[in-house]
């Protein structure tokens, strides 16, 4: 039987709430298995994660959101700061872990085994939205802007819509693109009146951070046996999305080839309406990534 306990990491400007399924420290030679993302929280992991009952696998709330508070002053979600919190929950874990990190999660990872190499065996860096890695890097931060903006103006509706709008868009961004008219929240089934909150991580430009932040290309390339070390993670069923393109470019970046995975941008989760995940195909696909790159 594979038991879950939630713990809480205290720091000085920050608790850090995360969560131990299986024996900790690990059984056997077989390394923990940390999954990260951003913003999404620990909860987001729970299919993936019950795939591994063989191995202690680790999730967490980044600083700030989910069971995790913060003391620093900032609502600003920085990959770079997240990093040195993961080398504190490494620390605290008793030594070097094997990494998924998605989405804004993969981002965090680069951070982390580019400061900190030592924490880390195999980072799979699961579609990094690194739209600064892109051609069309000017376009697509007038998309992500224009995320924000219908989210201030309008709501939450509006501002999901308008961003699954932008993260479904196949191929370069464009002035057309740019210039047509948001997507209608209904056509997402998202509601279309106002709730008046603003605070969402996702859509507010609280996590820009994440999709701003410049890889350390040279420190990555340095790590010893990078490319075995560092696996670049793109779905089959991605096609040309922002993620893909911005996964395959920056895997040309460290001399590599994106790995493909089954699903999406989230295939290793059940229930999304729109691209339900397959997290048995996706757990299979993750153990052979991690066996060979051991």
């Amino acid at each position: 039987m594979v038991t879950t306990e939630n713990r809480t990491l205290a720091l000085a400007d920050a608790d850090i709430a995360y969560t131990i399924r299986g024996p900790l420290p690990p059984t056997g030679d077989v390394p923990t298995l940390l999954m990260i993302g951003q913003p999404m929280t620990s909860e987001g992991f729970t299919d993936l994660a019950e795939q591994f009952p063989d191995r202690t696998v680790v999730s967490y709330d980044p600083r700030g959101l989910g069971a995790s508070t913060r003391r620093d002053g900032s609502r600003e979600n920085d990959p770079r700061v997240q990093a040195e919190d993961l080398h504190r929950l490494i620390s605290e874990l008793g030594g070097p872990v094997d990494v998924f990190g998605s989405s804004g999660g993969a981002v965090t990872g680069l951070a982390l085994i580019a400061a900190h190499p030592d924490d880390v065996n195999v980072l799979v860096a699961h579609e990094p939205p690194l739209r600064n890695v892109l051609p069309d890097a000017d376009l697509a931060a007038r998309a992500d802007h224009a995320v924000t903006a219908a989210y201030h103006d309008r709501g939450w509706g509006a501002g999901m819509a308008a961003f699954l709008g932008m993260v479904t868009w196949q191929g370069p961004f464009t002035e057309e693109f740019l210039a047509a008219a948001p997507p209608d929240p209904s056509r997402f089934g998202m509601p279309a009146e106002d709730d008046g909150r603003r605070e969402d991580p996702l859509l507010s430009g609280s996590s820009r951070a994440v999709s701003e932040y410049q890889p350390d290309v040279e420190a990555l390339r340095a790590l010893p046996t990078t490319t075995s070390r560092i696996v670049l993670a793109v779905g089959e069923g991605s096609g040309d999305t922002i993620t893909a393109r911005t996964t395959r470019a920056t895997a040309d970046l460290l001399g590599s080839e994106a790995v493909v995975f089954p699903g999406d941008h989230g295939g290793f989760m059940r229930g999304n309406p729109l691209n339900p995940g397959e997290p048995e195909a996706f757990a299979r696909r993750l153990r052979e990534v991690l066996d060979a790159a051991a």
